[in-house]
């Protein structure tokens, strides 16, 4: 992704703000699961009611980072997003 867009910035074209994500979404619940399961460890959490204002769902549409940049989500599923994400902590943490 930053490689695309440093290129489209570098052929002269305007500077965009986009959405990248994978287009579906996940609860904070599904998240914290899944975290707790590739990690191996316990993630504190609270529950709490959702505040005033909060958005019942909320899921980014990259469908202007695929027009503009060619740019797609290489991982999909969240397990893969987590374990990736984990993997990289640990080795850069």
């Amino acid at each position: 992704m930053h490689v695309r867009a440093l290129q489209h910035l570098l052929e002269g074209k305007d500077s965009l703000a986009l959405n990248v994500g994978t287009g579906s979404g996940s609860s904070v619940r599904e998240v914290i699961t899944a975290v707790e399961k590739v990690s191996g460890l316990k993630v504190p959490a609270r529950e709490s009611a959702r505040r005033a204002g909060d958005p019942p769902e909320l899921v980014s549409d990259p469908g202007a980072a695929y027009k503009a940049l060619g740019w797609q989500a290489r991982y999909s599923d969240l397990h893969t997003i987590v374990d990736s994400a984990v993997r990289w902590h640990r080795r850069h943490g």
